[in-house]
């Protein structure tokens, strides 16, 4: 069960955020009983992007077997 302050990858693109599939953000609030969650997105020197709210098939854990990615997003 996913957990506040916990990362998660998006299992699909958000493309009016400009978000990909895999792209991680941390749980900062979960909405009813785990339908969904509420994320922030951090760039890669710690700077929050966005904060998105995502249904929970939208998002998986991350686990020790993913591979951090580096991409530049417009701004």
């Amino acid at each position: 069960m996913i957990k506040e302050h916990e990362r998660v990858a998006l299992t699909e693109d958000l493309p009016e955020y400009q978000l990909q599939a895999g792209d991680i953000g941390v749980v900062v609030m979960i909405h009813g009983d785990h339908e969904g969650y509420e994320l922030e997105i951090f760039s890669a020197d710690g700077h929050t992007l966005d904060v998105v709210t995502v249904e929970a098939d939208q998002v998986r854990p991350v686990s020790r077997r993913d591979v951090l990615h580096v991409r530049e997003r417009s701004a």
